[in-house]
C-alpha cells in the first residue's frame, strides 16, 4: 500500500497528542469516524474536551503557525473554510521540530495563531505567544 505523506504526519500528531494527554492524566476517547470536527476527546475530572490535532514544523523564524480553518481539494480546486469554534474545545499543535504538543483554546484567538519557540530577533515580547506557555492542556 502506498504511503500518503500528509496523512502519515497527521496520524503521528494524533498519536503524540494521545500520549501527551495521557501523561497529563486524561483518558483518551477516539471517534469512530474520520469526519468529525475533532480528532479525539480528552476526559478528566468529569469534563470532556474535544481536541483537534495539527502537525506543524517550525518556520524559519522559530514559530509554529496554526490557522483555524480546514481545507480540501477536489476537481474544482482547493477550498478552505473557517473552523466552527463551537465544535472544538482545544487545538493541539504537535511540532515535529521540538517533539512537543502545544494546547490552546481556539475561542481565545482570531483566525490564526503563532506560537514562538525562539525569541524574536528584534527582542519583541509584547503580544508574543511563547510556545512553552501552552505545553499543558487547560
Amino acid at each position: 500500500m502506498a504511503s500518503h505523506h500528509t496523512k502519515d504526519k497527521g496520524d503521528l500528531g494524533v498519536l503524540k497528542a494521545q500520549v501527551d494527554l495521557f501523561e497529563q492524566g486524561f483518558t483518551i476517547l477516539v471517534p469512530l469516524t474520520e469526519h468529525s470536527p475533532f480528532d479525539l476527546v480528552a476526559y478528566r475530572d468529569g469534563e470532556f474536551r474535544r481536541v483537534q490535532v495539527k502537525y506543524r514544523a517550525l518556520d524559519r523564524f522559530g514559530k509554529v503557525d496554526a490557522k483555524f480553518s480546514t481545507s480540501w481539494a477536489d476537481r474544482h480546486g482547493t477550498h478552505a473554510s473557517p473552523v466552527d469554534k463551537d465544535e472544538v474545545d482545544l487545538y493541539c499543535i504537535y511540532c515535529s521540530d521540538t517533539d512537543e504538543c502545544y494546547y490552546l483554546r481556539p475561542a481565545d484567538f482570531g483566525s490564526n495563531v503563532s506560537l514562538r519557540v525562539r525569541t524574536p530577533r528584534n527582542g519583541q515580547l509584547k503580544g508574543v505567544h511563547f510556545a512553552a506557555e501552552f505545553r499543558r492542556a487547560p
